[in-house]
């Protein structure tokens, strides 16, 4: 880890490292006695709790992205609403970008509030068998900004995986945002003592997208994050009367087709540009039973359909 200290960047050891609190770069830390005092070596207890709440979900789903932009929410929302297609699976979506979260106007849910039971909080839910939990249903309104620091974002993602009462699951799919920074760490962490299913990577096909794609895919590996495959999102456009596909965002570097061949990873699948898609979320509907028949929908329904997901 790097820490900024007195104007100068010093390596932090960590603080599960046996150097904690002792190395040369730790002087000056207001946090050096802790380390030093090996507290921060303790399991967090957290873990534990989390892996026995969440022993009733089959099936946990992450979704990542490199970059901001590329659909990653769109392509949470729309997979969570092609897995509760099937009314005989119970589906949840849990949104953990703090900062961000538009996974209630994505989902139309802008407005609710949730509720506190014995059993802990009760998520939203879309349909009978789609629940949602999103930081977004416990601020005063959508233009509200969440303006945390690192421990306050972890220790929401905790309660989250906590504290909701999610009931008995096939999937869980969890909306995670841009990067590689804090939340991703702490949803690993976190859900280290339960089976997670793996990672699903949203891209776009241009270079300056797949550059931070692959350090997403670095970043699993290190964590050991499973990878189930990536999904080229906004490639090509097909028009709705002509039928004929132009690239707007031409693969110049040869898009997560090559990426994936060179990294031996699954390509799930590509999804196009279509301006339904923007509307439909804003608007709180679901695209794929908007539009069932268009280009982009069929994309959906064969990444669930397949193997991987």
């Amino acid at each position: 880890e790097i820490l900024f200290k007195h104007g100068l960047l010093f390596n932090c050891p960590g603080t599960k490292s046996e150097q904690a609190g002792k190395s040369a770069s730790c002087q000056g830390c207001p946090n050096q006695k802790l380390c030093a005092s090996g507290a921060t070596k303790a399991p967090d207890p957290a873990i534990a709790e989390i892996g026995i709440k969440l022993s009733t979900v089959k099936h946990k789903i992450l979704v990542l992205s490199g970059k901001g932009g590329v659909g990653k929410s769109t392509f949470s929302a729309h997979l969570a609403h092609a897995l509760a297609s099937d009314t005989t699976k119970e589906v949840a979506l849990l949104d953990v970008d703090i900062c961000g979260p538009s996974i209630p106007r994505i989902m139309g849910l802008e407005g609710e509030q949730v509720h506190q039971s014995g059993s802990g909080w009760s998520p939203v839910y879309v349909e009978d068998n789609l629940a949602v939990m999103s930081i977004g249903f416990l601020l005063g309104g959508p233009d509200d900004a969440v303006i945390w620091r690192g421990p306050k974002k972890n220790g929401m993602i905790k309660q989250f995986l906590r504290d909701v009462d999610w009931g008995e699951l096939d999937y869980l799919i969890v909306d995670t945002p841009p990067g590689t920074s804090d939340e991703h760490l702490s949803i690993v962490q976190y859900l280290s003592s339960t089976h997670v299913d793996g990672a699903v990577i949203i891209t776009t096909p241009q270079e300056v997208s797949l550059q931070d794609v692959r350090k997403e895919i670095r970043f699993c590996k290190k964590v050991k994050l499973p990878i189930i495959g990536v999904v080229e999102n906004m490639s090509g456009f097909v028009c709705p009367k002509c039928k004929n596909t132009s690239q707007i965002f031409p693969p110049t570097s040869g898009g997560a087709e090559k990426m994936c061949a060179d990294l031996n990873l699954p390509l799930l699948g590509k999804v196009p540009l279509d301006p339904r898609i923007a509307q439909s979320c804003d608007e709180g509907r679901s695209f794929l039973s908007e539009v069932p028949d268009s280009p982009a929908a069929q994309a959906y329904q064969r990444i669930v359909q397949s193997e991987c997901v």
